[in-house]
């Protein structure tokens, strides 16, 4: 009888999409080589087999780029609101038609599971187009401008020009979408940079774009490394610059940009709190932690990797988090019983095992559920440390995988303290059956998304952006729209 119990994969057909063995940059309209003709490999990190061979931006190639950003950005911003909402409403509504293949090729290029990608990014991706096409025609009316005594001044919000935007591997289509959408709606023109680890969606993307008939040169994207990104973000034809990823990246960003009109947004690390107070919920609690840092394999900027547990309610809680996490199912991201997928590259997972291996030698108490690793590709076992202190590196540092760093505390000023007590200011939850509490320490708390009994909630119409060196600026909701607006 115990045979019926075994486990029974369900993994999800990888027919669904197809992949072409190479493709080029897309610009104005069209795909093309790389002008210096070089190329790189994309590979998949639940296998490391090489999935495409796609071109690699250089300099003359965002240069192009620029220029028919800048071209098409005179026709599109005189569109009627009205016009450019039908775009994004036809991109939308093709997300939606294609999320099968799209959720499919994310889960291959990117390594998380496709449960993630299925049921979280891909219905994102699709509603924040929906949300942004609602607002295109609306943009007088949002409330931007001058305040007098009456309210707005009715100043005409005018769209910047091309935007020049770079984002990271760990959501690569729905960070797309949050560049995108809002640049589009409000009549600007785009460059996007999509990583070299997970170029695969975005040129996806570019073939959505074309399916909706979008005019040529509105929407133009360069895959590549580094270098193409430093050259977009100094490009003197680029007039707001957009960047999601690491604060090091971000603060030569800032440098570049200091000194010019450039408008700029970034959103960069996190080293988020989640706060359990002795009353929370201890199930409801643990499926949160389980998902402030363990979803998308920890690779989150916003993840909740310090858990902040009152000290009553420590081992009662550790030993509930403990047996969730031995249920855990690390292993083929295609398969849709997977909850922890790959690492998204070599790169990463060395960088996740040297800080482990820090906490360790610092004193930290690791613990991780029997788990089998698979023999290729890049993985790393859900982990968690207790006996950290907040000296410890693994409390300060951004690890960026699935590692859990456990501090206690005995009063809610102590946790107010120490959840504060770091150089990011991105994220932060708190678990608690008082409302009176929830309100009294999200407001010491300096976080710019705060979640209360839940964690990693996202919606289009809500801001979302950091403090400190999690960066400045808001993208989402209608604060979104303010980036790419002159008002």
């Amino acid at each position: 009888m115990a045979s019926v119990f075994e486990y029974a994969p369900a993994p999800e057909s990888r027919s669904v999409v197809d992949i072409a063995p190479s493709y080029g940059l897309f610009i104005d309209g069209e795909f093309t080589e790389a002008a210096d003709g070089k190329v790189f490999k994309t590979v998949s990190p639940s296998t490391e087999e090489v999935l495409s061979e796609v071109a690699q931006a250089g300099e003359a190639d965002v240069d192009r780029a620029v220029q028919a950003a800048r071209k098409a950005f005179e026709k599109w911003s005189a569109l009627p609101g009205s016009e450019r909402a039908k775009y994004l409403f036809r991109i939308a509504r093709i997300i939606q038609e294609r999320s099968r293949e799209l959720a499919v090729l994310e889960t291959l290029d990117n390594g998380k599971p496709i449960k993630e990608t299925r049921d979280a990014d891909l219905p994102l991706v699709a509603a924040h187009f929906f949300y942004y096409a609602g607002w295109a025609d609306k943009l007088d009316h949002a409330g931007f401008g001058r305040r007098t005594t009456n309210g707005p001044s009715g100043a005409s919000p005018r769209p910047l020009g091309v935007a020049g935007q770079v984002i990271p591997w760990n959501f690569p289509l729905l960070m797309l979408a949050w560049k995108i959408a809002p640049a589009l709606a409000t009549g600007n023109t785009v460059v996007l940079k999509p990583a070299e680890t997970t170029p695969l969606s975005a040129l996806f993307f570019a073939d959505i774009c074309r399916q909706a008939g979008l005019p040529k040169g509105v929407v133009n994207i360069l895959p590549g490394y580094g270098d193409a990104g430093a050259a977009l973000v100094a490009h003197p034809g680029v007039d707001k610059v957009a960047f999601t990823g690491s604060t090091a990246v971000g603060k030569e960003i800032a440098r570049t940009v200091a000194g010019t009109s450039k408008k700029l947004t970034l959103e960069l690390g996190g080293k988020g709190a989640n706060i359990v107070f002795d009353d929370a919920p201890v199930d409801q609690a643990v499926e949160g932690i389980v998902t402030g840092i363990f979803f998308n394999q920890g690779q989150v900027c916003c993840a909740g990797s310090r858990l902040l547990v009152q000290e009553s309610v420590q081992d009662e809680l550790l030993e509930s988090l403990k047996r969730r996490l031995s249920t855990l199912r690390l292993g083929d991201p295609l398969d849709k019983n997977t909850d922890i997928g790959a690492i998204n590259s070599a790169e990463q997972l060395a960088r996740i095992t040297a800080l482990a291996e820090q906490g360790e030698a610092e004193g930290a108490e690791r613990w991780s559920p029997a788990c089998e690793l698979p023999a290729s590709g890049y993985w790393f076992a859900p982990t968690l440390f207790t006996n950290v202190t907040q000296a410890h590196t693994i409390a300060r540092d951004e690890i960026f995988g699935p590692v859990l760093s456990v501090l206690t505390f005995r009063t809610p000023d102590e946790a107010v303290a120490k959840a504060n007590n770091t150089q990011y200011g991105l994220s932060a939850g708190i678990w608690t059956e008082k409302g009176s509490r929830i309100l009294a320490v999200a407001g010491k708390l300096r976080a710019g998304v705060i979640w209360s009994n839940t964690f990693n909630k996202f919606d289009p119409t809500s801001p979302f952006g950091g403090y400190k060196e999690s960066g400045f600026g808001r993208e989402g909701g209608r604060h979104g729209l303010e980036a790419y607006l002159d008002v």
